[in-house]
């Protein structure tokens, strides 16, 4: 049925019955390719402007392997998030040009240099102990070729480590800050400058915090206004909204 519909869509380009922009658009919503354990969208870098994202938690590591094979065959990037080191190492044996970022456990592909934007995404951590999530979220961001900066460990128990970075603040398009524990550090920035902010609340902290909870109720009550919020630990969500900001 797939082919049937490819094929169909090609002769009508030829012979002029449907334009260039109606035959994408009819792309963008044929079928997935189904692998029994999972259905691949390969157009959804056509509606979404980049291609499906993998989440390998809870996946088997012939599944995530055989899910980035099938991909990587119909786009130019791959990216697989919360992966194993020996997932890695299987997707490795089919994709020589795959690489593993050990911190934010992320597979990247990419078979093209893409153009960087001029805007920048600045991400923060309050700690190091939040790097893992700031990492996922810089992966993500880069990888949809964003220009991205990092500073980490800057939370509130040392402020003065904050605001020696003032003018890296400023300079920013969008910010993705990255807090556990009481989770304040998104609404201080914010009440510092006018760009829009996302805050990642993490499931760093000590008991209190309810494994992100605290700083999630934190950030979402935020007195400062331009803060959005991502759900617990989600630094691929942060990552892909800041670059859809950064556009």
């Amino acid at each position: 049925m797939y082919e049937q519909k490819i094929k169909k869509l090609m002769q009508n380009l030829k012979s002029n019955k449907i334009e260039v922009d109606d035959a994408i658009k009819e792309l963008k919503f044929l079928p997935f390719e189904d692998l029994g354990f999972a259905k691949i969208d390969h157009h959804r870098s056509l509606r979404k402007g980049f291609p499906e994202v993998i989440f390998c938690q809870n996946k088997t590591t012939g599944q995530v392997a055989d899910i980035v094979k099938k991909l990587a065959l119909n786009n130019a990037d791959v990216l697989a998030t919360r992966a194993t080191e020996e997932m890695f190492i299987e997707v490795k044996k089919y994709i020589k040009n795959a690489q593993y970022n050990k911190i934010s456990k992320t597979i990247i592909i990419n078979k093209k240099n893409k153009q960087i934007k001029k805007g920048k995404i600045l991400i923060l951590s309050a700690g190091t102990s939040d790097i893992n999530v700031a990492e996922e979220a810089a992966v993500v961001a880069e990888a949809m070729g964003n220009n991205v900066e990092r500073l980490y460990d800057v939370g509130v128990a040392g402020l003065h480590r904050l605001l020696k970075n003032k003018e890296k603040l400023s300079d920013a398009n969008v910010l993705i800050i990255v807090a556990g524990m009481d989770g304040v550090l998104p609404s201080v920035v914010s009440g510092l400058i006018g760009k829009p902010i996302i805050a990642v609340p993490t499931s760093v902290g000590y008991g209190a915090s309810f494994k992100g909870i605290a700083p999630l109720l934190t950030m979402l009550n935020s007195c400062s206004p331009g803060v959005v919020v991502v759900n617990i630990d989600n630094g691929f969500g942060a990552g892909y909204f800041a670059s859809l900001i950064n556009k």
